[in-house]
This record gives structure tokens, sequence and C-alpha cells, in this order.
């Protein structure tokens, strides 16, 4: 997966002709570790609908304070350079597949 930072997100994220789920994550958080295999597996299965990068909140604090992004992980699914849907805390595969149907 890619990592975007606050001087890429508007043309990696916002200008995309695809949706682009970015999850926000930090290297000290845990359950941030455990969706990122998961979230590798759906990018793998999906990358064709669904674009799916990194943005690490310490190095880049612009971009989640501008979204509120209040804690981690969150997923935010943006669409045409609008937040279509937002993901909060670790979630199983299933769960994630689910919360993003009609995306994907």
């Amino acid at each position: 997966m890619k990592a975007v930072t606050d001087a890429t997100f508007q043309s990696e994220v916002l200008k995309s002709d695809k949706p682009v789920l970015v999850d926000f994550w930090a290297e000290w958080c845990g359950p941030c570790r455990q969706v990122s295999p998961i979230l590798q597996e759906i990018a793998n299965e999906h990358g064709d609908k669904l674009e799916i990068v990194k943005l690490n909140i310490d190095e880049n604090p612009e971009v989640p304070r501008q979204y509120g992004v209040l804690q981690i992980p969150t997923m935010n699914v943006y669409k045409d350079g609008e937040v279509v849907k937002q993901i909060i805390g670790a979630k199983p595969k299933a769960m994630l597949l689910r919360e993003l149907e009609g995306i994907i």
C-alpha cells in the first residue's frame, strides 16, 4: 500500500478517479498494525475498484486535523473529493468488506 502525506493528499486522494480508502495510522498503534494486513488483502483483491493508502498521523498532522480524525485506526473512504464512509477501529475482514459494500 502506498503512503500519502499532507503534501500529496490532494493529488493522490481527493483528485483520484476511483474511490480511495485512507488508513489513518501511527507506528505505536497496536490495532493499526492488526488491520494493516487485512487492508493489504482487500487492496490485492479489489484494487481495480478501490485504492487503499496509508497516512501516518504523527508525520502528517494537517490532514487528520482537517477531517477531525480523533482516534486511530480510522479509515475514511473518499470519492470525488468527499468522505463517503468512515470506519473507526480495527475490524475483521468480513466486517470491513460489509462496510465497503456499494463502494467495491
